[in-house]
């Protein structure tokens, strides 16, 4: 009989990550990020833009129209972020967070990092970086060492 070889739990929710990023509506970047606890999925989210509101696909990026880098301005979008996506869902399904793990496709910016350290989430695992000295800074002082796999 032949053995099977089976990903790694990080490796398989890193890989279930990067099947929601194929979700977003971004011009620019396809994030996606989930919320584990005890290993089973509580929300998921990807980049774009709130209900109701049309999609960067549709109407265009605003950042590029304005010729804005990227890391700064996120004010200057109308996308949430995929980590502010996946929070959102627990609230409005009202499940608790507090505990998780999240997965990402890219390290979290400074903005979602605040709503991960009081959502309590304890641990971050994202595939690629973002430069956000202040995103590090602050998990650092929080206590939290995010992990780079994939």
């Amino acid at each position: 009989m032949e053995k099977v070889t089976r990903p790694s739990w990080d490796d398989y929710f890193m890989s279930i990550t990067e099947l929601v990023a194929q979700r977003s509506t971004c011009l620019r970047r396809h994030v996606g990020a989930i919320l584990v606890r005890d290993k089973r999925i509580i929300t998921t989210g990807y980049n774009g833009a709130p209900i109701k509101i049309k999609h960067c696909l549709d109407v265009g990026c605003l950042r590029e129209q304005m010729d804005v880098p990227s890391g700064e301005r996120h004010e200057l979008c109308r996308g949430l972020h995929a980590e502010q996506n996946a929070i959102i869902q627990a609230a409005i399904h009202g499940v608790s967070i507090q505990g998780a793990t999240l997965y990402c496709t890219n390290m979290p910016c400074s903005i979602c990092t605040k709503m991960i350290i009081n959502a309590k989430i304890v641990e971050i695992y994202y595939k690629e970086g973002y430069s956000d000295p202040l995103a590090a800074d602050m998990l650092a002082e929080a206590g939290i060492v995010p992990k780079q796999i994939g």
